[in-house]
Formats: structure tokens, sequence, C-alpha cells
């Protein structure tokens, strides 16, 4: 919840889509993402304890599934971060160098990703 607000501050609006794992699952959660206008909740029941009909409904829904799938890419970009530009270990001090390292690690990636496309690009055009 406490993300949710941030978001509700920072643009004015509620998110259109949150997804999270499994551990962040309880129909409290799911219910004040609902109140608070989120269109599409993705965080998947636990276990076999989930025997909702009509929850199991909604997570075989093709819109659950591509958000869960999304939700698991992010995790993808967080681990390569993580283990290719040095961002599991933070070297500057404070909230500010927290930021600052991350920002440089993503900003980074970032550059390396488009001069790769950039050269595939060049790389196609010269056959």
């Amino acid at each position: 919840m406490p993300s949710l607000a941030e978001h509700q501050q920072r643009f004015g609006k509620p998110p259109w889509l949150v997804a999270a794992d499994r551990g962040v699952f309880s129909p409290q959660n799911d219910t004040r993402a609902k109140q608070a206008g989120v269109k599409r909740v993705v965080i998947p029941g636990t276990g076999r304890s989930n025997n909702n009909v009509e929850r199991t409904h909604a997570e075989g829904q093709r819109w659950f599934r591509r958000g869960f799938r999304f939700r698991a890419g992010i995790e993808g970009r967080i681990s390569v971060l993580q283990r290719a530009y040095g961002l599991d270990r933070c070297r500057d001090h404070g909230e500010t160098g927290m930021g600052r390292w991350i920002g440089w690690g993503i900003v980074t990636a970032n550059l390396e990703r488009m001069a790769r496309t950039q050269a595939q690009r060049m790389a196609g055009r010269a056959r």
C-alpha cells in the first residue's frame, strides 16, 4: 500500500497494473489495491489454500498471465543489473549515494543496449 500511495502522489492517478509475487498475496491487499483504483491486480494466490473459484478463474485469464510474466521479466532484468553492472553491492554511502549508484548502473546498461542495437543495424545494412 505505501508504494501505491507514492505512485498516486507522484503521478496523480493510481497505476493501471500492480504485479507482485505470491508472498505479497492476501485478500486484504487485493481488495485495498482495487479500492485504490487499480484496474488489474496481478498477485497470485498462495498454494492450495486458494480455494476461491472466482480467484482461480481470474488467475487463468490472459491479462493475469501477461501481468505475471511482466513481473518475472522485471526480476530477470534486475538480476542482470546486479551481476553485470555492479548493482549487487553499492560502494557509495547514504540514500543519495545509493540512488546515484543505481542510476549510473541503469544508464550504463541502457547505453550498452543501445550501442549493441545500433551495431546490429549497421551490420545488417552492410550486408
